[in-house]
Order: C-alpha cells, then structure tokens, then sequence
C-alpha cells in the first residue's frame, strides 16, 4: 500500500514511477488535511472543486493493486507474504498510535467516547487493522484506508488458495457492478450498530474467523485450505457488503474494485493478459464518476487519479524525479503522521482564521518540513529495520515451505 519495500537497487530503479505516485499522492492527503487547521477559508472552494484526499487515496489504491499482488505471486508463498505485510505495516503503525496516545495523555486531542466505554472492541479492531468495517473509531484518521488494505489482502489469500487470483478483471468489474448497483440500497453498519455487547460480539466472531481462517491457508491440508480460503473470503465480502459505515458502501465497493483494476493492468503490462482484456477496467472510473453525479470535487478527484496512474504508467521505463523517489519511499510514515502534527497545530490554534494568513502559511511550511524530517527518521530507525528483518524471514526456508 503505502509502504515502500527495502528491495534491490536495480529494482527500485525499474518501479521507481510507483514511488513517484506515492510521494505525490501522500502530499496531497497531506494539502486536503491541513486545510481545515490552517486554510479553513479555502476549504469549502477547493473541495467543491476537487477533492485532494479522495485523489490522493485513490492513487495510492492503484499502486496497491498494481504491486501488492505481484509481490504474493513473485514469492509464491503466503507465509512469506503475509511476513513481508506485517514488518511493513505494524511497526510504524505501532509508532503512529503511540504518537497519538501521547496527545491524548498531554490532552491535546479528545478521544472518542467509545475509547472509554467500549475499549476492548476497538483495541482488537485496530489490531486486524479492520476497524473501520466494523463501524469503528479510527484512532488516526488516515487509518481508515488500511482496513481496505487488509481487506485485499484478505480476499488476495482467499483467491490465491482457490486459484482464482489471476481473475482480476473480473473481480473489479464485479465489485464495480454491486457498487453501482447497490448504492442507496446497501444496508450500513447492519452488524455492528446498537450497543456495545453487539459491537463486541460482532469483532470477536470477525477476529476468530479470520484468525482461524488464516491458520487454515497457512498450515492445513488442501481441503482445509480451501476451507479457511472460503472462511475469509466470506467474512470480507460480508463486512464489505452490509458493515461499511465510511466513506460509505458504494465508496469501499468502488476502492476494491479500484485495487483489482490496478492488478488487471499490472497483468497486461506483464503480458500475463492482452490489453483489450484489461481495458474494461476502464469502467471503473466511469462508474465511480457516475455514482458521485452529486459531487464534482469527488468526480474530478476521480478522473485525476486514473489520469495521473495512467501517466506513470506510460512513463514507467523513464527515470523518475529523485525527490519524487524519495518521498514515495517515505510515503507511509508521512501519511500515518501527519494528522498528529496537525492535531498539535488545531489544539494550538482553535480559532485559525483569527491567526494572520502569513504566519498560518509560515507555520504550513514548517509542518511540512518537520514532517519530512520526522519521516525521514521513522524510516530510517523504524521501517526500513522492520522491512529488512521481514525480508530476511520471508526469503527463510522454513517459512517458505
């Protein structure tokens, strides 16, 4: 997703347009949220115009399923797959929520009220990093968009046991046709709305079926692979169907069938398919233009996004911008910690438009120079330690078999 992989130089090289989609696409999630502390006065006009965040996800989506796939079938392995996606995302997630913990404790940022009366359930949601299809919280609130990372993942095991993993046009054209139909229809929140002892229930049962589930594609025979495949494959699309409270049904639908359509187009790039299969996938932005008729920030959004993936795509054997490498490379930490730099700002200043324009700008472009340098830290101490240990135990032989 929004990690960068710790990967061999002539490697980097070759997928160097993917690190340049990233470095774009964290600044400008970066742009949508310090708006609201920082320019309130242009929020409202830029975001009837154009929605930063939604383009900026959206991209980062298309790379996910443009690479994470390739990654699952290069390796061969779900052991050392799913290794490999916990050393990349756990750690600096870890960093991130302890970050936000500490502005708790300091009382710079207010909780949610459920933190305190429903503890238990929330904690074990953000540790399967589903929480926000179990109608969660998100204690950061970029984390949204990693529970629809794990959700690919989830349904990449499931597809890859079953040995429908190369079916990815298929796929995006079948979540984009439930999105386009359902929307309006499809419940929200059906399972884990009304009290806590619910929300409990309904996280504990979703914990131990894909806990169980992933056991069974890692360790078990054949038929009991299948079977935990089937487990979590139903989990998913049942979380995803009836349980999606933000953005919304059709939006989450729209987003996998967005990650399938970015692996439709790795396969043709790889030959893997022929590109008139894959241009179907073109459907997919139309429909997501078509289901946000009402919004035109959404929809521009929308078309910049494939607009930009199509660009990188064209220019994937040019060598990219080294700044824009860089930033791709520190993508993660500069997405996961940049709402608490912000949270630190609106604590400071709750009334921003009575602060100078100047000195909101000055401190903008402080935020952003102190957020890259503590990006450039976290990566170095944290995720790139992390990703060499994950590297080292996913190329293991004991995991690999």
């Amino acid at each position: 997703m929004l990690t960068a992989q710790v990967v061999p130089q002539q490697i980097r090289q070759r997928l160097g347009w993917l690190d340049a989609l990233r470095g774009i696409a964290a600044l400008t999630v970066v742009f949508e949220h310090s708006l609201k502390p920082l320019l309130p006065e242009a929020r409202l006009p830029v975001k009837a115009a154009f929605e930063p965040g939604w383009y900026g996800v959206m991209v980062f989506f298309l790379v996910s399923g443009y690479i994470v796939p390739a990654s699952l079938e290069r390796r061969g392995s779900l052991r050392a797959f799913w290794v490999s996606r916990f050393f990349r995302l756990y750690p600096l997630f870890g960093v991130g929520v302890a970050g936000m913990v500490l502005l708790m404790t300091l009382g710079w940022v207010d909780p949610h009220i459920w933190w305190s009366s429903r503890p238990v359930p929330l904690v074990l949601g953000h540790l399967t990093m589903l929480q926000n299809l179990l109608y969660m919280p998100n204690l950061i609130n970029v984390l949204w968009t990693l529970s629809y990372e794990m959700a690919f993942y989830l349904l990449l095991t499931a597809m890859f046991i079953l040995g429908i993993n190369r079916r990815s046009t298929t796929s995006a054209l079948a979540f984009a046709t439930v999105a386009v139909l359902g929307a309006g229809t499809l419940p929200v929140t059906l399972l884990s709305a009304g009290g806590s002892p619910r929300m409990l229930t309904v996280t504990l049962v979703v914990t131990a079926l894909v806990a169980l589930g992933l056991a069974a594609v890692l360790k078990g025979s054949n038929p009991v692979r299948q079977a935990g495949a089937i487990v979590i494959g139903i989990t998913v699309l049942v979380l995803l169907a009836v349980n999606q409270s933000y953005p919304g049904p059709w939006q989450g639908l729209l987003i996998m069938a967005t990650m399938f359509a970015g692996t439709a187009l790795y396969r043709a790039e790889r030959r893997e398919i022929s590109w008139k299969q894959a241009r179907w996938v073109a459907l997919i932005p139309l429909a997501g233009i078509w289901l946000a008729r009402d919004d035109f920030g959404s929809q521009t959004a929308m078309a910049a996004a494939w607009i930009t993936f199509a660009v990188g795509l064209a220019l994937r054997h040019r060598r990219m911008p080294q700044v824009l490498r860089w930033l791709g490379l520190v993508s993660y930490s500069i997405y996961l910690l940049h709402p608490l730099l912000l949270e630190s700002v609106e604590w400071f200043w709750q009334q921003p438009l009575t602060v100078p324009l100047s000195l909101r700008l000055t401190a903008l472009t402080c935020v952003v120079g102190l957020l890259l340098g503590l990006s450039a830290l976290t990566w170095r101490l944290v995720e790139a330690p992390a990703q060499r240990l994950g590297k080292r135990l996913a190329s293991s032989k004991r995991i690999r078999r």
